[in-house]
């Protein structure tokens, strides 16, 4: 899942960085308002973390730039600890969820996959398709009682899929989430992802659709 991480100070955004690519996220980076409101514009993003205190353009109005122009992607603030206010502001804005600075870097994991699962319209932290299992904690993936091996970009490939079951995803939309922006990116790679995947799950859960793309399909 493709994550934009909009934050000015440079240690934290990289700690930021570094815990969500450890966690499987594919990360794109914004140190200021005017080049976040951009890259959540013209970019696919399954979730952003947006810093209010930014130079250039504030976060407040980024957001309120987002969410006018009709960008339902979600988005989850960054805020001062005691700044109640912004809070408020934030979630009247159109802001998903908040967090107060310090934050402890599992909580933002946290509060991030529960975001996307909210967003694709799943309430539990395990998706199911199947006999297939994705625990989007651990990225641990089950087919019945055994488990299986998926290389990184292969669990990036899965976990999308898994997210919007039963929808044609075009592998367009695959690339631009499973790679960030300054990635050499190759939609003719996603046909051999999904080749391996369908070595591994059992192969008619994922249905080419003739033109249009992928999908999984979940159906009993």
């Amino acid at each position: 899942m493709r994550v934009l991480l909009v934050e000015d100070e440079p240690t934290l955004r990289e700690q930021i960085s570094t815990s969500l690519k450890e966690a499987g996220f594919v990360i794109d980076q914004a140190d200021n308002g005017l080049d976040a409101l951009h890259l959540g514009t013209h970019e696919a993003f399954d979730a952003i973390i947006l810093d209010l205190g930014l130079p250039v353009m504030d976060g407040m109005t980024v957001l309120k730039n987002w969410r006018t122009d009709g960008l339902k992607t979600p988005v989850l603030i960054l805020t001062a600890r005691d700044s109640w206010h912004e809070k408020v502001s934030g979630i009247d804005a159109g802001a998903d969820d908040y967090l107060s600075k310090p934050f402890h870097m599992q909580e933002l994991l946290a509060r991030l996959r529960a975001l996307i699962r909210r967003a694709s319209g799943n309430a539990s932290s395990t998706l199911t398709c199947g006999t297939v299992m994705l625990d989007t904690t651990s990225g641990r993936v089950t087919v019945g009682s055994k488990s299986i091996s998926l290389t990184s970009h292969e669990l990036k490939v899965l976990s999308f899929l898994m997210h919007h079951q039963d929808q044609v995803i075009s592998r367009t939309t695959l690339t631009e989430h499973i790679y960030a922006q300054d990635f050499d990116r190759d939609s003719n790679t996603i046909d051999v992802f999904i080749a391996r995947l369908r070595k591994k799950i059992p192969e008619n859960m994922i249905e080419t659709v003739r033109g249009l793309g992928y999908r999984l399909h979940c159906a009993t």
